[in-house]
């Protein structure tokens, strides 16, 4: 899994995403106003990136058809609004909501941003959640170092659980300890 999810890594940062720093610049307007469906929950990577390199904490990234997607609800309302979840997220990541709706309408340059992050992760199916690590290179081009992937789970306790093996992975690659 390790291997994969280093290739995955590398795959992934070859696609970085250097039309999403030109978004990113165009979003700051729009996002203002748009909210994601859950509290504390971020819809502009660029506040993700921030709030990523000023914690330490990986972004935790729900692509997500929130208006439509049946799988989708269940995981928000199973684990998602869930305190023992929220509580969790609070201390472990950045949480990054990236939508898909049908019968709502959110900024076109969000979506373009949503887009963009579908595509560098190869998302095909909803709920996708993504753990990643974000940085920029000396152009300020973004890149990816992925720590893995899920969807659904029944509980807090499930879902959680496997995203602190993706963090136990990325902290002990880095030499951290628990």
């Amino acid at each position: 899994m390790v291997s994969y999810t280093n290739k995955l890594a590398s795959k992934v940062s070859l696609f970085v995403f250097a039309f999403i720093c030109f978004l990113c610049a165009n979003t700051a307007i729009a996002q203002s106003e748009y909210k994601a469906e859950n509290e504390g929950w971020l819809v502009n990577v660029e506040e993700a990136y921030a709030e990523s390199k000023k914690t330490g904490k990986p972004i935790l990234a729900n692509f997500t058809g929130s208006d439509w997607c049946g799988w989708c609800k269940k995981l928000t309302r199973d684990v998602f609004v869930q305190d023992e979840f929220k509580s969790w997220a609070d201390e472990n990541v950045v949480l990054l909501e990236l939508d898909f709706p049908r019968r709502t309408q959110i900024p076109a340059e969000v979506m373009k941003q949503n887009q963009g992050l579908q595509q560098a992760f190869k998302v095909r199916g909803y709920p996708t959640i993504w753990v990643f690590d974000l940085d920029r290179d000396d152009s300020g081009q973004y890149k990816i170092a992925a720590l893995g992937k899920t969807g659904y789970s029944k509980s807090p306790r499930e879902f959680t659980s496997s995203i602190d093996q993706m963090i136990a992975r990325r902290d002990n690659s880095n030499g951290k300890s628990e």
